[in-house]
């Protein structure tokens, strides 16, 4: 397989599999010819090299959308704290009181 990659950083900017198929390019920006090296690659080394850069480059952001609980579930976890909770029901009277009024009108079986 034909690979591109930038000489500076070591990353994989583009690679085809064949005369009919396109190219993947790097939406990055804008890289000097002088610093592109072009080569062959198994396709296994490709995607071993490829992986590694995408978890490179996984953020922060990234890991922890992944690492949350989903919407509904934390949504769970605060009306079970308010609802425990005198003063908290105080202070989020509105939200309290419209869920309870979900939560009675459809209770569990």
């Amino acid at each position: 397989m034909r690979v591109l990659k930038q000489i500076s950083t070591g990353k994989i900017i583009s690679w085809m599999t064949g005369a009919s198929d396109g190219t993947l390019t790097s939406n990055e920006r804008t890289i000097a010819a002088n610093d592109l090296i072009e080569s062959d690659m198994p396709i296994s080394q490709l995607r071993s090299e490829w992986k590694t850069q995408r978890d490179a480059e996984e953020t922060y952001v990234d890991k922890r959308r992944l690492a949350y609980p989903t919407i509904g579930d934390q949504l769970d976890m605060l009306w079970h704290a308010i609802d425990a909770d005198a003063t908290l029901k105080s202070d989020y009277a509105d939200f309290h009181t419209a869920l309870k009024a979900v939560k009675d009108a459809n209770p569990k079986p």
